[in-house]
């Protein structure tokens, strides 16, 4: 016990005498501020002795020495950077999903673009076979029946517009004849007219009443060329399977009809009627 202290009083005295001189040591003016900052940390040592010292003189308790400051912060900017270190790899996860859903949506874009490319080349195609296996043209037979009776053909229109309606007016009449060269005169003249594509729908309907199928399968693909979004569009794609089949070109035929529900998902009731008796017809897988 004597020695215990003995020991202490040493220890006090150390930590007196170290704080009369840490106390009494003029700081330079000349000291650099790294010297300044060794003193300012050796005075802080000195005063935590001095309480560790006095604490246990006091309490004759064993003293447990409290982590210093400057652990403590250590410690919290550790768990800050901990915090960062997971909020990196959150915002690392997310820019990599971005970027994958980024790459599926270019190649879906990509896909896409190669469908109507795809789809404008088999339209083509079919323009191509359609002519092929099309006849020298014939010039068209003489009005007969109900064309006859209609009397001469009507004076030239003044306008698109008039030229159009006389040309649905003949076919309303029953003149088929006449109105499937008022039809293919209207095309020829104004080939680029917003209603040019219905014309040729209304054409290749004509051109069909006489049997000439390799020239309605023209009409029709002509009419549907661009997939117009009208009422006349769905039966015109169903007309032109109808042609396709009536020329034994069954796998057209069938190709054709397969592109109804992708292009015309809202057809009528009726047209996907037709549409699937020209199915059957020509035997479609």
């Amino acid at each position: 016990m004597r020695k215990r202290r003995l020991a202490l009083s040493a220890a006090l005295g150390l930590a007196l005498c170290a704080g009369a001189v840490a106390a009494q040591t003029p700081v330079d003016e000349s000291l650099s501020k790294r010297d300044a900052r060794r003193l300012d940390n050796m005075e802080k040592v000195v005063g935590e002795l001095r309480s560790i010292v006095f604490r246990a003189r006091d309490t004759r308790q064993p003293v447990v020495v409290e982590p210093a400051d400057t652990d403590a912060r250590l410690s919290e900017l550790s768990g800050r950077l901990a915090d960062l270190e997971q909020t990196l790899t959150r915002v690392n996860g997310s820019l990599e999903t971005t970027a994958h859903q980024l790459d599926e949506t270019k190649r879906e874009n990509a896909a896409l673009r190669g469908d109507i490319k795809a789809l404008s080349d088999k339209l083509s195609a079919l323009e191509q076979k359609v002519d092929a296996a099309q006849a020298a043209p014939q010039a068209p037979p003489p009005p007969t029946g109900a064309a006859a009776e209609a009397g001469p053909a009507p004076p030239p229109a003044a306008s698109p517009t008039e030229a159009f309606a006389q040309a649905r007016q003949l076919m309303l009449a029953g003149s088929y004849d006449a109105a499937e060269a008022a039809f293919r005169d209207y095309v020829g003249a104004y080939p680029d007219a917003p209603r040019a594509p219905e014309a040729r729908y209304w054409w290749g309907k004509t051109l069909q009443v006489r049997g000439a199928h390799a020239e309605a399968a023209t009409a029709f693909i002509g009419a549907i060329r661009g997939w117009p979004k009208t009422a006349w569009a769905p039966d015109a794609l169903v007309e032109l399977a109808r042609e396709l089949n009536a020329l034994r070109k069954t796998t057209d035929a069938c190709e054709t009809l397969a592109e109804l529900p992708r292009k015309y998902p809202k057809a009528t009731a009726p047209v996907k009627a037709r549409a699937a008796a020209v199915r059957a017809q020509a035997k479609c897988g």
